[in-house]
């Protein structure tokens, strides 16, 4: 992704000129294989989102999420997506775990949440990445406890993607520090 700053110059002869000022946006993450090769907390994260998507209730889109949300103190929250026929009133996986958790332990810090997919009659061999509004509200929580957050993505094939921090998935969020 490229970031662009133009600057138009006009002269007295009613001419113009474009000064550009271009950046490059880099993504960092990092692939595993299997989700044997993770750490045993992130293999425990993963195996209990991937068990959690299992019970999602998802009958409109037959696509089922599973988040685990790990606190600093050690404490586990797992939730799925809950779907509601008159959309947009569900609700995903990943806000859900997040809220529990943070409404159960207020003062600790996230240190990790796994997102994993368990598509239904549906050929989805991707990686699932978290909405906007997840990504906003994982955003806010990372700036609260003032450390980044690991999230790990988990694919049905076993493959699990490693990102540091949500800046690699929301290079500019909106934060408190846009409203003052």
């Amino acid at each position: 992704m490229y970031l662009c700053k133009v600057v138009i110059k006009w002269n007295k002869s009613n001419e113009f000129s474009l000064e550009m000022d271009k950046r490059k946006l880099e993504i960092k993450y990092t692939v595993f294989k299997s989700s044997e090769d993770l750490s045993d907390e992130d293999k425990t994260l993963i195996n209990r989102a991937k068990k959690i998507s299992k019970l999602a209730y998802s009958p409109y889109s037959e696509f089922g999420v599973g988040s685990a949300v790990l606190l600093d103190n050690g404490e586990i929250f797992t939730a799925n997506n809950q779907e509601n026929a008159a959309y947009p009133q569900g609700l995903c996986a990943e806000r859900i775990a997040l809220f529990y958790a943070m409404a159960q332990y207020p003062n600790q810090k996230i240190k990790s949440i796994a997102i994993c997919v368990n598509p239904q009659n549906i050929d989805f061999t991707s990686f699932i990445f978290p909405c906007g509004g997840c990504r906003q509200v994982m955003s806010e929580y990372e700036d609260r406890g003032k450390e980044k957050m690991r999230i790990l993505l988990g694919n049905i094939s076993d493959e699990v993607l490693l990102i540091d921090g949500i800046e690699n998935l929301l290079p500019f969020p909106f934060s408190w520090g846009n409203m003052q």
